[in-house]
């Protein structure tokens, strides 16, 4: 029997609710498994959206809007995002083997932060606008175009299937240097991009 395009977007929400154990641990910088590149996914199935649903549900523990399948240690590309979590009518979104197509011109400086990396928040400089193709939780081929603070967190994450983090691509050092050693990061462990 076929499912509504409605019903099937809807397929991988889970409630926005903290649990007192998340089904998946986030890895923290320092974990080697951040910085392995994810391997694309080859078949859209029950399993991607359980990994889906399961990692919605770490991320709304851990209070984020964004996480990308490499932070709970599965090499594959799968990100998580949802800009709105404190409404449970909004459904988030699944990006399955997403490419970016093309960067608007416009860059922007933004604060970020990222599970991987509690309590540090520094500024980036990212393009202020993508258009992205991927696959969504049925493996139907989708295309967006996303500015502003979906831009910025489709980049985030992105980055992530390439064992990259944020912190990589802060520029101001003191800052860097400060922000990790605050929180008991080591420095040696960012990867600097210049």
């Amino acid at each position: 029997m076929a499912r509504s395009a409605e019903l099937s977007s809807r397929s991988v929400q889970v409630p926005k609710e903290p649990l007192d154990q998340p089904p998946l641990t986030i890895h923290t910088l320092g974990d080697a498994v951040l910085r392995t590149p994810a391997r694309r996914i080859t078949k859209v199935d029950e399993s991607v959206r359980d990994l889906a649903r399961d990692m919605l549900r770490s991320m709304y523990t851990a209070k984020g809007i964004g996480l990308a399948a490499p932070q709970v240690g599965v090499h594959r590309q799968l990100l998580v995002i949802d800009l709105d979590p404190e409404n449970p009518a909004t459904p988030p979104m699944v990006l399955i083997n997403p490419e970016i197509r093309s960067f608007g011109a416009s860059i922007d400086t933004y604060e970020e932060g990222c599970l991987s990396i509690p309590g540090v928040y520094l500024d980036v400089v990212r393009p202020g606008s993508v258009e992205v193709a991927y696959r969504d939780e049925q493996g139907r081929p989708q295309k967006l175009k996303a500015d502003g603070l979906l831009a910025r967190c489709i980049q985030h994450e992105m980055d992530h299937l390439n064992g990259v983090l944020f912190v990589d691509r802060v520029t101001d050092e003191l800052s860097l240097n400060e922000g990790l050693k605050q929180q008991g990061f080591d420095r040696t462990d960012v990867h600097s991009i210049r």
